[in-house]
């Protein structure tokens, strides 16, 4: 059984977004005993972009020890086996783990948990920063920063944690569920954008199904992620 002491909030900063190139330069993680974050000398340089958004510099970084080789990585080597992982878009944070020499054997992503709980698509956007002023949480905290969001994320975590206990009989049960949730690509059921926008995507399918057949090609082609839109678009052209 799994319980609410074995969950580890994590989130990282990075050089850039690409899954398989970029790599940390923040990590801030949370579990029962405290908070615990780190700069590091990352391998690449950080890209422009991720230097606007965060406010990490190469200069910032240059005296910094890389993560391979700091007492954090070996903590964690330790830790991610007994624990859960949680994670905003964990998908994104688990692949900079990995790129470091790290592996993570469960992990609860709040960004799908928060897809699952909204099946109308009542939230106009999932981002972690948008949920924390839609969901009104009053917690002091900086945004794309690793420490602050992991603060964030606690409270994003909550809320969603207590939405899906009111139908689950106890905390146990709704970990798991959030596990298996946080397993499975999403299934959109609406559109969020472009002329079907708010449309329902069963619907759009039988009214112009060349439409959904063209967005699957380019999501196949364009090399960016696109698992959840992938999913869903072979899901309701499988007929």
């Amino acid at each position: 059984m799994c319980g609410m002491d074995e969950l580890l909030f994590l989130d990282t900063e990075t050089t850039g977004n690409e899954l398989m190139n970029d790599r940390l330069c923040q990590v801030c993680y949370k579990i029962s005993e405290g908070i615990f974050m780190g700069y590091f000398k990352p391998p690449i340089p950080m890209s422009v972009k991720a230097m606007s958004i965060t406010n990490i510099t190469n200069k910032m970084l240059h005296d910094k020890e890389p993560f391979r080789a700091s007492s954090m990585k070996k903590d964690l080597e330790k830790l991610l086996p007994e624990k859960i992982l949680v994670a905003h878009n964990a998908k994104f944070d688990c692949a900079m783990l990995e790129n470091e020499g790290l592996s993570v054997s469960r992990r609860i992503c709040t960004l799908r948990v928060a897809r699952y709980l909204d099946p109308e698509n009542l939230i106009p956007e999932y981002n972690l920063q948008f949920l924390r002023y839609y969901f009104d949480i009053d917690v002091e905290a900086n945004a794309h920063d690793a420490e602050g969001d992991v603060k964030v994320l606690c409270a994003v975590f909550d809320r969603l944690f207590s939405k899906m206990r009111a139908e689950l009989k106890s905390d146990e049960e709704v970990i798991a569920q959030m596990i298996d949730v946080s397993s499975r690509p999403t299934l959109f059921r609406l559109f969020s954008f472009g002329k079907y926008k708010d449309k329902k995507i069963e619907e759009v399918v039988k009214s112009d199904r060349r439409y959904l057949e063209w967005m699957l090609n380019q999501k196949l082609d364009s090399g960016t992620e696109e698992e959840d839109w992938i999913h869903t678009l072979q899901y309701y052209l499988k007929d």
